[in-house]
């Protein structure tokens, strides 16, 4: 069995840098592409996992976002449009060994992939699940995508989206994932702390990351990270303390009366009626209610963890499984195993 961060029991800790994980490849994605910080941080986060760089896989889908595993001195597969996640499993399940992670993008795990991403999420297979969400398709040159707002003008949208947009943290709280967090591109010290958080829940953990394309849908961030509204406009989730943010702390969220999370003024309501953060809550609804407080990333809006519960992993019911099946069939009996149950013999 392994630690939550892949780390065999006993192990001694490998002493790694960030440029051990930097690969021979150029990194090639347009300049001043968000992608860039994010793949940053995750070089710069991995030694601290003390994990062998042999024992690390990362598998991508197709998208701008899927090129990591080139880019990472690790092992890696540059997979299927939307199947990351499935080939993950049968790699985790098989090899628990292994820190697995997968690199996906809003249009690559949440359309042609987004069968594949609620099933590793509702089955809680050990597995770490970085979603790059910039709202559009960059690929394949700037059509909308499953997180697109509505009335979003694109090369495919000229009048303006119709599409309600997918919440990537709803989508996974829905499918009671029970790691979900959200964080931001250029907030290194942020993302840090939430991988780490990630890498070590047992189970899938899913990290929306909100990344910028600077040339099909530049900006889309900005309330939310330039300095003189990101502290308007960031929900920072801290375990245990009242949610609030705002320069000096002014604005909060409460639970009203009528079972909803509200944005309100501290000074109107006191601190005692501010909602305490809970990300161990084991009833995801409140978790939930907090991912719809903001329908546009221009408004205040969460970051953080929202939820982190234990939960039966998929990989270890698994094994348990079939050391109960070697039991009952006979160990190494083949025959008998396919000729257990309910076979026929005819003529």
């Amino acid at each position: 069995m392994t630690t939550g961060n892949g780390q065999g029991n006993g192990a001694a800790p490998v002493k790694l840098t960030a440029k051990d994980f930097k690969s021979d490849q150029e990194v090639r994605w347009c300049p001043g592409c968000g992608d860039y910080a994010i793949l940053s941080a995750v070089q710069g986060f991995m030694p601290s996992l003390g994990i062998p760089r042999e024992r690390i896989v990362f598998v991508s889908g197709i998208g701008c976002s899927s090129r990591f595993p080139y880019y990472m001195n690790t092992y890696g597969m540059h997979s299927i449009h939307g199947r990351a996640p499935a080939i993950a499993t049968g790699l985790s399940v098989s090899r628990p060994d292994l820190s697995v992670w997968v690199i996906t993008g809003d249009g690559d795990a949440l359309s042609i992939g987004g069968n594949h991403l609620i099933h590793a999420l509702r089955r809680n297979v050990n597995l770490k699940i970085l979603l790059f969400n910039n709202q559009i398709y960059g690929l394949t040159k700037g059509q909308y995508s499953p997180t697109s707002e509505r009335g979003k003008v694109t090369k495919s949208t000229p009048m303006g989206s119709l599409d309600h947009p997918f919440n990537p943290v709803s989508v996974a709280l829905g499918a009671e994932a029970t790691f979900v967090a959200r964080s931001i591109d250029s907030d290194r010290k942020h993302l840090t702390e939430v991988l780490g958080k990630a890498a070590a829940h047992r189970g899938t953990a899913f990290v929306e990351v909100y990344q910028n394309c600077n040339i099909f849908n530049d900006g889309a961030f900005d309330a939310l990270k330039e300095p003189d509204t990101r502290a308007d406009n960031q929900i920072r989730l801290e375990h245990g303390k009242p949610i609030r943010f705002g320069a000096d702390g002014e604005k909060g969220v409460r639970l009203t009366e009528e079972a909803r999370v509200e944005v309100v003024d501290v000074a109107d309501v006191g601190e005692d009626a501010l909602l305490v953060h809970d990300e161990h809550r084991k009833e995801p609804s409140l978790a939930f209610m907090l991912s719809r407080l903001a329908h546009s990333t221009h408004k205040p809006t969460p970051i953080g963890v929202f939820r982190d519960v234990d939960r039966p992993v998929y990989d270890e019911l698994m094994a348990e499984q079939l050391e109960a099946a070697t039991a009952e069939q006979g160990r190494g009996d083949l025959a008998r195993l396919l000729h257990g149950g309910d076979t026929w013999q005819l003529g």
